[in-house]
């Protein structure tokens, strides 16, 4: 697993307060948390909210992180919170956004494809939406950012057991809703 310690340096440095340093790590995670809180939030701007509110809250927090877990989970944790303290505030019809849908074409796209990508985009963003929050959390992490099991439960801080239940239940669910189209 992939941990804060594997750069002593930059960790002695954000704890100790240098914003140089904690700048190089907003900018090594500044995507894949915005990413992530565009899964979670399904609206750009409050994805960038709460993926600024998340480094915000991690460099508030920076001298309390323990350097023997990862730094990625632990921003992960924060982003994850962040976000569903964001979800409980926002009204439903302020969750859609296309621009967050992404284009799965080739690499030459053609008009065609890039219709079926953006409907495909759709059905799947739909799907994911459906999902209880938990599992949504859980197979937006596997599927999409990358995390192992292990990764997920220490991001989420759940067993191991739980993580493979959660993605398991999300994957039939999701099989189950795109096989009626959402």
């Amino acid at each position: 697993m992939r941990s804060f310690a594997d750069n002593p340096d930059l960790a002695r440095r954000c704890i100790a307060g240098d914003l140089s340093a904690f700048g190089e790590l907003v900018r090594k995670y500044q995507d894949k948390i915005y990413n992530l809180c565009c899964y979670m939030l399904q609206d750009s701007d409050g994805a960038r909210d709460a993926a600024q509110e998340t480094f915000l809250k991690a460099y508030s927090k920076v001298k309390e992180f323990r350097a023997e877990s990862a730094l990625y989970s632990w921003l992960y944790r924060i982003a994850v919170n962040t976000c569903l303290d964001h979800k409980k505030k926002a009204r439903p019809d302020q969750l859609e956004d296309e621009s967050l849908l992404t284009d799965l074409a080739s690499s030459e796209p053609t008009p065609e494809r890039l219709y079926q990508a953006k409907e495909l985009g759709r059905t799947l963003q739909a799907a994911l939406q459906k999902l209880p929050e938990e599992m949504r959390a859980s197979i937006i992490l596997k599927e999409i950012e990358g995390l192992s099991y292990e990764e997920i439960a220490e991001v989420l801080h759940i067993s191991l057991g739980t993580v493979k239940s959660r993605i398991s239940r999300a994957r039939e669910e999701l099989r189950r809703l795109l096989q009626g189209k959402v």
